[in-house]
């Protein structure tokens, strides 16, 4: 079962940082999950849209300049982090990313950042997950890239199971752990979708994932849950 970190090592460092996702990287995490909105065609790393939550400024982040954005303090001194610098900061690692697509109009430019990431990065878009709760970016993400890996996120137990991913052609169904089953998770496998829970920070949790057969975990503590799963081995 791998490791995904939420937010990088958000559980004890400031969410959707390079430090968090630093810290979880030399923490052994398998994968990086990050949040992503478009502000004037760049990508920035950021779970909310308003920004009180997480770094020193109100409001929305559409009140701002890029350039304003890039200078609130995320925690720590850390900065709101773009997208590039995430997969610069990746790019010589082995571990795959998670991208969560938050805004209406994020599907261009990452599309055009991926492709400047392949050419100028080397960048292999098969280390990408492109999950969205808006299912029509990803269809439209598909229709643009087929190549690209989609996971489908849902925050309920729908009456078909995981027809919707397999729907959408995606590669993941990425679920809460509040509503994940036994039965959802069989649903998956036969339709040849991986599964990864969101969020898992209780030991319970994970042995009852571990149980159902599920593929990864969100964790905000990702040394933790490496730990637990070894001494469960």
């Amino acid at each position: 079962m791998q490791i995904i970190a939420h937010r990088g090592a958000s559980g004890e460092y400031p969410e959707n940082t390079l430090l968090a996702i630093g810290q979880a990287i030399a923490q052994g995490a398998d994968a990086i999950e990050i949040d992503v909105f478009a502000v004037q065609g760049e990508l920035i790393v950021i779970h909310d849209h308003h920004l009180a939550r997480t770094t020193n400024g109100t409001g929305s982040i559409y009140q701002y300049s890029v350039e304003q954005l890039l200078q609130l303090d995320a925690g720590r001194g850390e900065r709101i982090p773009t997208l590039w610098q995430v997969l610069q900061l990746l790019q010589n690692t082995r571990l795959w990313l998670n991208i969560e697509l938050k805004g209406e109009n994020t599907v261009a430019p990452l599309l055009a950042l991926l492709d400047k990431a392949q050419q100028e990065l080397q960048f292999d878009s098969q280390r990408l997950l492109i999950s969205s709760f808006n299912h029509h970016l990803l269809a439209n993400l598909k229709l643009a890239e087929p190549e690209l890996k989609l996971g489908a996120l849902t925050a309920c137990l729908p009456l078909d199971y995981a027809a919707f991913a397999q729907q959408l052609q995606a590669y993941s169904v990425n679920c809460d752990v509040s509503f994940i089953n036994q039965a959802f998770v069989d649903d998956a496998k036969a339709r040849g979708l991986k599964v990864y829970v969101y969020t898992v920070d209780q030991p319970d949790d994970l042995s009852r994932l571990q149980q159902y057969g599920v593929d990864g975990i969100f964790s905000n503590f990702p040394a933790r849950s490496r730990q637990r799963l070894a001494e469960k081995r």
